[in-house]
C-alpha cells in the first residue's frame, strides 16, 4: 500500500484517521494500524520488523545498564551487527558473494569447484528495510551516547520504529527527536490543518508531476542504444530529475503531514536541493535526514574534519561510498556515491572557494549538470546502459533514422509536468499558495489557500482514478 494509491486515501487513511480520534489517539490503534499497513504489501517480513523490535528493545535496555556496569561498548556493537545482517543478507548478499565470486573463482576452479557456488538466487527485499534499521541503530547509538533514555515500553519503540508515515520511505527519525511526543503526542486542530496542506502538496508533486514524468523517463530509459538520441537522452535526463526530487520529497511532504496529523512533529527532509549553488550545499537540501545521520553516525565518528585534511578527505569519500550503497547493492550506486564524494573532496580542496566567487548561474549550472550527470548512474540499470546514456548524452547516440519522434515522450501533460516541476523546485509554488491565503480568506479562514488544496486533490484524484502511472521507486531501498 503506498500513499498514492486509492486505496490509502479513501479507505485506510479515513477509517485510520476516525478511529484514531474516537480512541482518544490511542498508540495501540497507531501501532496496530501501522502493521497492517506494512502487512498489505509485505506480510512474509512482518515477523522480521517485530522481532527487531523486540531485540533492539531488549539491547537498548541492555546498553543502558551497560553504562553503568562498563559493558555497554559489548552490547551496542553488537546491537550494530544484529541490525546490520539482515540488511546485509536480503540486500547485499548477492551483490557481495558476486564480488567475492569474481576474486576467488578462478582459485576455486583450480580445485575443481564450480563457479556456482558464487551465485545467490536474487533474495526478496523487505520492503523499507534500510530506513527500520538506521532508525534501530540511531536508537541504540543514542542511548550509548546518553542522549536518551532506553524506552521502557515495548508498544512505544514499536510505535516508533513502525510508524506507517516514514516505514517505508522516511524520512529517517531519530528517537530523540520524537520522544517526548512518543509519550505525549501534540495533536491541535491547527496542527491537524498544518498536516493536511503538507499531505496534499506533496500527493500533488508524486502524483501530478513526478508520476508524469515518469513515464516519459522511464521509456527513453528503456531505449536500446541504437534509439536513443541526444536530444531524447537529455529529455530523459531531466525528466528523471525532476521525477526522483519530487518523487523522495512528495513522499517525504506526505510523511511530514501525516506526521502533524497524528501528534508528531517529523523533520524537513527536502529543502529546495536543485537552487543549490555547491555540491556541499546540495547535500545540506537533499535528502537531509540521511546526510545528516551519516554525518553523525559515521561521519564524526570517523574523525570529522578533527583530522589531518587527507583523513577529512578520505572521511568523506568513504561516507558518500556508503551512502551510495544504501541506496542499492549495484556498481552503479557505488560509483554515484563515489562520484558525489568526489564532488566534495574537490570542494574542500578549494573548489567550492572558485565556486563561491563566480555568477550565482555558474555555480547553479555546475550543480545541476553533476547532479543530472550522475543521476544516469542511479537511473540506469547497469554500468553498459549507463556508459551508453552518456554516450548519447555527448551525441555518439543512435542514428536519426532509427530514432523514435519526441512527441511520443513529450505529451502536453509532461510539457506541462516540466513547467509545474520547474517552478515547484524553488519556493514559488508555497508563496502562491500563502498569497492565495492572504489574498483571499474570510475572518481567519484561507479561503485561497483551502481552494488551491482542494483543486490540487481533485486533480490528484481525477490522475490516479483514470489509470495514470503511479511507479513506486522505494522498492529497492
Amino acid at each position: 500500500m503506498v500513499f498514492s494509491s486509492i486505496v490509502f486515501l479513501f479507505y485506510f487513511l479515513p477509517l485510520f484517521i476516525a478511529v484514531f480520534l474516537l480512541s482518544g489517539f490511542s498508540k495501540n490503534v497507531l501501532l496496530i494500524a501501522s502493521l497492517v499497513f506494512y502487512g498489505w504489501g509485505e506480510p512474509v517480513f512482518l515477523p522480521l520488523v517485530l522481532a527487531m523490535i523486540a531485540i533492539n528493545f531488549l539491547l537498548g535496555k541492555a546498553i543502558e545498564r551497560g553504562l553503568d556496569k562498563g559493558d555497554a561498548l559489548y552490547w551496542v556493537s553488537l546491537g550494530v551487527v544484529v541490525n546490520l545482517l539482515p540488511l546485509a543478507v536480503f540486500k547485499y548478499g548477492t551483490f557481495l558473494l558476486g564480488i567475492l565470486g569474481g576474486l576467488l573463482g578462478p582459485l576455486a576452479a583450480k580445485f575443481g569447484l564450480s563457479p556456482s557456488i558464487f551465485v545467490l538466487k536474487p533474495l526478496p527485499l523487505p520492503l523499507g528495510i534500510s530506513f527500520y534499521t538506521f532508525h534501530s541503530l540511531s536508537y541504540l547509538v543514542d542511548v550509548y551516547r546518553r542522549d536518551v533514555r532506553a524506552e521502557r515500553s515495548i508498544r512505544d519503540l514499536a510505535v516508533y520504529v513502525s510508524m506507517f508515515p516514514q516505514l517505508i520511505a522516511g524520512p529517517i527519525i531519530r528517537y530523540k527527536t520524537i520522544a517526548g511526543e512518543l509519550h505525549k503526542p501534540l495533536i491541535t486542530v491547527d496542527r491537524f490543518a498544518t498536516g493536511i496542506s503538507y499531505f496534499v502538496i506533496g500527493l500533488a508533486q508524486k502524483v501530478l508531476i513526478a508520476n508524469t514524468v515518469a513515464a516519459s523517463a522511464d521509456a527513453i530509459f528503456a531505449l536500446p542504444p541504437e534509439q536513443l538520441s541526444a536530444p531524447i537522452a537529455w529529455l530523459g535526463i531531466i525528466c528523471y530529475t525532476l521525477q526522483i526530487y519530487f518523487d523522495f520529497g512528495g513522499y517525504s511532504n506526505m510523511a511530514i503531514g501525516l506526521g502533524f496529523m497524528i501528534g508528531f512533529s517529523y523533520p524537513l527532509n527536502f529543502n529546495y536541493p536543485y537552487v543549490s549553488r555547491s555540491m556541499t550545499e546540495f547535500w545540506h537540501r537533499w535528502h537531509i535526514s540521511l546526510s545528516s545521520w551519516f554525518r553523525d553516525y559515521l561521519y564524526i565518528p570517523l574523525g570529522g574534519n578533527r583530522v589531518s585534511p587527507w583523513r577529512t578527505y578520505v572521511n568523506l569519500w568513504t561516507v558518500f561510498l556508503l551512502c551510495g550503497l544504501w541506496h542499492g547493492a549495484s556498481w552503479n550506486f557505488v560509483l554515484w556515491g563515489a562520484a558525489h564524494g568526489g564532488f566534495l573532496v574537490l570542494e574542500r580542496c578549494g573548489f567550492g572557494r572558485v565556486i563561491s566567487r563566480v555568477h550565482p548561474f555558474l555555480g547553479h549550472f555546475y550543480v545541476m549538470l553533476a547532479v543530472m550527470a550522475t543521476w544516469v548512474l542511479f537511473r540506469a540499470e547497469t554500468l553498459e546502459s549507463a556508459g551508453h546514456y552518456f554516450s548519447a548524452l555527448i551525441g555518439l547516440g543512435g542514428e536519426m533514422a532509427n530514432v523514435p519522434p519526441m512527441h511520443r515522450f513529450l505529451g502536453l501533460d509532461v510539457i506541462a509536468a516540466l513547467a509545474a516541476g520547474a517552478i515547484g523546485c524553488g519556493p514559488y509554488g508555497n508563496k502562491l499558495l500563502s498569497w492565495l491565503g492572504s489574498a483571499l480568506r474570510v475572518g481567519e479562514l484561507q479561503v485561497g489557500r483551502l481552494g488551491g488544496l482542494a483543486v490540487l486533490f481533485g486533480l490528484v484524484v481525477l490522475s490516479l482514478a483514470g489509470g495514470a502511472y503511479n511507479p513506486f521507486i522505494y522498492f529497492r531501498f
